[in-house]
């Protein structure tokens, strides 16, 4: 097998128990301890009340197209073979908004409000990607 060649993610202190959530295949976000509002990008605070505590919990997974757009340039050298393919900000049932790749169906197909849910692209023992395919 060659080794990976696209750009992976990057964690921090803030993001790694998202990344290690991905790497287990669970969709995590941060829960406000004080409102329950949850949130993701994770941020150090909550944009609701401003409270600093916070648990991270599970998502279902599953949701829809929210917006989305068509790649037909590739974003760098290693996407080349992949385009044209359909990034997409989807909202989860939970109404969280996470932005990923549509894969499992041709870009042209890809349609605001379409069913989705997650799906989990292993790369190696250290780093895993989550993206979408319809439901």
């Amino acid at each position: 097998m060659s080794e990976y060649q696209k750009p992976l993610p990057h964690p921090t202190a803030l993001t790694q128990p998202f990344w290690d959530g991905v790497r287990q295949h669970k969709l995590l976000v941060q829960k406000c301890s004080s409102c329950g509002k949850l949130r993701h990008i994770p941020k150090p605070w909550c944009a609701n009340c401003l409270s600093q505590e916070c648990t991270w919990v599970p998502l279902s997974g599953r949701g829809q197209v929210y917006s989305y757009t068509v790649m037909h340039r590739a974003p760098h050298t290693s996407f080349t073979p992949d385009v044209p393919f359909a990034v997409a900000l989807i909202e989860l049932e939970e109404g969280v908004r996470m932005i990923s790749n549509i894969v499992g169906c041709p870009y042209d197909q890809v349609r605001v409000g379409m069913p989705v849910r997650v799906v989990y692209e292993d790369i190696d023992d250290q780093a895993a990607l989550f993206k979408f395919t319809p439901a």
